[in-house]
């Protein structure tokens, strides 16, 4: 038997997003996902008699909102000490300028139980769905955008004063590219003008609000969401497009905001390998999603990010494994890849897991199955998946076993 320890203080923990948890949501999304548009979508591509219409509509989730000391408690069962959650723009600022006061109460118990549960809250401030009245003054097209961003942010912050590591935004390369460049998701616009517009916005709109934060409580940590994404080419050709691919999905946006940054967020889920120009994988396992697996090569993304001499925390990594055959191997995969990595001298400190419960994964809707807990979504009963047993054991020991 192998032990790999972990660094003293490392946190151990699950993520989770508003939109996808909390259920009975108002804002872009929700309304998108009725929509005649998506419906045609839907049944043109036979999703809709694959996996029914209501899969395809967040309503309740897991109805995280009501349940969320059930949900916490549950992470403190399995032995976590960190967890992420978000904020959800629509419920605190439903109309502009209005703030909801309850709302914001919510919240603060929220961060109270979480304290209260023992773990360490991470909190995204924005996690992609907006307001309706925001949406229909732009979005994060709209030139006024910063400002309304800004406003928001200085008046939840200030109201959560249990909260220590902030991320401010969410994927933010992702979402411009399938909202804009794709013109796949809300609002659907494929527009590469807009695309650029959206994402120079969104880098703007985290290096203010970071002063601002940094301001309301200078102790603050404070970084984004990135997702990364690992290359690796295989023909001299290969090598090439794979830095290329490196630079514009990894680099490109870190480079406009490390100056701004206090830890660097990882969300982590897929590795490309490039063949004569052309993705070939060559994983012997793959997800519900039909997502290659390849948990060991996070290596490769932390290994890059050294250079950046940043704290990092994971903030998201993990799999749709509806029946649970996989999570635990993935785990394992992923903790031993990091582990390698921090004996390289990367300092990573601390790994979530996604996701804490099951979720309505976006587009895809509730049929992929992300979460250390089921959801029975008969009766939102909820069932700790064996992995997260298996997982339990290394978030109490801070080690991991290797036989």
């Amino acid at each position: 038997m192998k032990y790999l320890k972990f660094p003293e203080k490392f946190l151990w923990g699950a993520s989770s997003a508003s939109h996808q948890v909390e259920g009975n949501t108002k804002n872009d999304w929700s309304e998108w996902e009725t929509s005649e548009a998506r419906k045609k979508h839907l049944h043109e591509n036979g999703f809709i008699e694959k996996h029914g219409l209501e899969n395809f509509i967040s309503g309740i989730s897991s109805d995280h909102y009501n349940l969320f000391r059930e949900d916490f408690a549950l992470a403190k069962e399995l032995g976590h000490n960190a967890t992420r959650i978000s904020i959800e723009w629509s419920r605190i600022e439903p109309e502009e300028g209005v703030f909801d006061q309850k709302e914001i109460e919510h919240y603060k118990e929220v961060i109270k139980t979480i304290r209260e549960s023992g773990m360490e809250p991470f909190v995204t401030l924005w996690h992609w769905p907006i307001p309706l009245w925001l949406r229909d003054k732009g979005g994060w097209a709209s030139k006024d955008i910063i400002f309304y961003f800004k406003r928001f942010v200085e008046k939840i912050v200030p109201e959560l004063r249990g909260v220590t590591f902030w991320l401010t935004l969410n994927e933010v390369g992702i979402y411009s590219t399938f909202s804009y460049l794709y013109g796949i998701w809300p609002p659907q616009k494929k527009n590469p003008y807009l695309y650029f517009k959206v994402l120079n916005n969104l880098v703007f709109a985290h290096n203010s609000v970071y002063d601002s934060i940094k301001k309301i409580n200078p102790n603050s940590q404070v970084s984004m969401a990135y997702n990364f994404i690992s290359f690796e080419g295989v023909t001299f050709f290969d090598k090439i497009l794979a830095k290329i691919y490196h630079w514009w999905i990894n680099e490109r946006l870190l480079e406009k905001t490390k100056n701004k940054i206090d830890f660097i967020g990882l969300n982590y889920y897929f590795h490309n390998r490039i063949y004569l120009g052309r993705q070939k994988n060559l994983a012997n396992k793959k997800s519900d999603l039909d997502w290659h697996l390849h948990p060991d090569k996070i290596s490769l993304i932390l290994d890059f990010l050294k250079k950046y001499n940043k704290p990092i925390y994971i903030t998201e990594n993990g799999l749709a494994d509806t029946e649970d055959k996989y999570r635990k191997w993935f785990i394992i995969g992923s903790l031993k890849s990091i582990h390698e990595s921090i004996e390289n001298g990367v300092d990573v400190r601390g790994y979530l897991h996604w996701a804490l419960t099951d979720n309505f994964e976006w587009a895809h809707g509730h049929w992929p199955k992300f979460g250390l807990v089921e959801i029975n979504r008969d009766n939102l009963e909820r069932r700790i998946r064996p992995s997260a047993r298996y997982y339990e054991v290394i978030c109490k020991n801070n080690v991991l076993e290797l036989e």
